[in-house]
């Protein structure tokens, strides 16, 4: 007859159902575990809340027990070794809720994503574009095509884990015999070897190579705008399935127009005479020539607005500005007949000369609070 009520040490009844030995197996071995409470008592009875778990989630060994037997008496019960080796894995998943996925693994996996850049032009990235990419990527083996054995031989099961992709070990430790279990060293979780591998390919199922793509760029892309092509990165291993490609985007900057946001900006050299009486200036843009008109008396940094001449909006409908910006020049370098004229209407327009000091209340005061400032710091 069983010495220990292993329904007692979890706390349960008699007809509980696995999910609830499990559920309160989870609860003890957070509380007892030897982490926790290292002390020998807490030990011991940890002991016996794993033999308990083990007996009441078997089926075969439930009913020994609840037939008056005890499945674990042949190797000293809950306080020595447990009859059998148990599994670590087992115990790791109760006591975290979770399952541990076993058996082989596949050898077809997905390929990884790629990721390439691509320069282009401003003009590009106003209007788009299709340009032609060359891409170092893995595609699938045309010898195998993909399988990784020569001539359509078949795969072997792997002698040292019997097709399990994995094997176990059985440790002595305080909680008795504990089984571990690790990928198979010889097939690497598998559960196959390959003694046939393709020549080409070396048995991976597929090879780099180099290879053209077409790309369409849309209107609005800006630097650092990523393009995904989906399915066209890397192969994956044994022919899975592809990765997805990635496009970074670099504009390069151009010599006239600068973008800021879905503006472009440019600077318009204007001479100081044609600022001064108006005048209207012919413009080449990405979208043809434009007239500038510049009204009279126009000031040195003023700016001109060409609406929607700018960049389409990528996430959106319509167009930036074209934002003109004037650059009021001053003739450096005069002949004596320009010289007089400019003279002549520096005197018409009472400008010889510069005016004295700074005037006006708002200067003024400007100039008062420094003069003040400088006096305090001197007393």
């Amino acid at each position: 007859m069983p010495t220990t009520d292993y329904y007692e040490v979890l706390g349960v009844s008699r007809d509980a159902s696995n999910d609830e030995i499990k559920k309160a197996y989870r609860k003890l071995a957070r509380q007892l575990h030897p982490d926790v409470n290292p002390d020998p008592e807490t030990q011991e009875r940890f002991k016996q809340v794993v033999a308990a778990y083990e007996v009441l989630t078997d089926p075969q060994k439930r009913e020994m027990y609840d037939l008056g037997a005890d499945p674990l008496a042949s190797g000293g019960g809950a306080g020595g070794n447990f009859g059998g080796a148990f599994s670590f894995t087992d115990i790791m998943d109760a006591f975290f809720g979770g399952t541990t996925a076993r058996g082989p693994r596949s050898r077809v996996r997905r390929g990884q994503d790629a990721l390439v850049p691509l320069k282009i032009e401003l003009s590009e990235a106003v209007f788009g574009a299709t340009k032609e990419l060359q891409v170092d990527t893995a595609v699938t083996c045309t010898v195998c095509n993909g399988g990784g054995t020569a001539d359509g031989a078949a795969l072997a099961t792997c002698p040292t884990c019997r097709g399990q992709g994995e094997v176990s070990q059985v440790q002595r430790s305080f909680l008795g015999q504990v089984m571990t279990t690790r990928p198979c060293p010889q097939c690497h979780g598998f559960g196959s070897i390959n003694p046939n591998p393709c020549v080409e390919c070396s048995g991976d199922g597929r090879v780099r190579t180099r290879r053209k793509l077409t790309i369409k760029i849309p209107a609005g892309v800006d630097s650092g705008t990523r393009i995904q092509l989906a399915g066209q990165g890397e192969v994956g291993p044994g022919g899975g399935p592809a990765g997805d490609l990635y496009v970074e985007v670099t504009v390069t900057p151009h010599p006239i127009f600068t973008r800021d946001g879905d503006d472009l900006r440019c600077t318009l050299p204007v001479p100081m005479t044609a600022a001064a009486l108006g005048t209207s200036v012919e413009l080449e843009t990405f979208d043809g020539p434009a007239t500038i008109e510049i009204r009279p008396g126009a000031q040195h940094g003023e700016e001109v607005r060409l609406s929607a001449r700018g960049v389409p909006k990528l996430r959106g409908t319509g167009r930036g500005d074209l934002i003109v910006r004037l650059d009021v020049q001053t003739p450096t370098k005069l002949d004596h007949r320009q010289e007089e004229l400019l003279r002549e209407l520096a005197a018409l327009r009472n400008e010889e000369s510069v005016p004295g000091p700074v005037s006006g209340e708002s200067n003024g005061n400007f100039f008062s609070r420094i003069r003040d400032a400088f006096k305090e710091g001197l007393n």
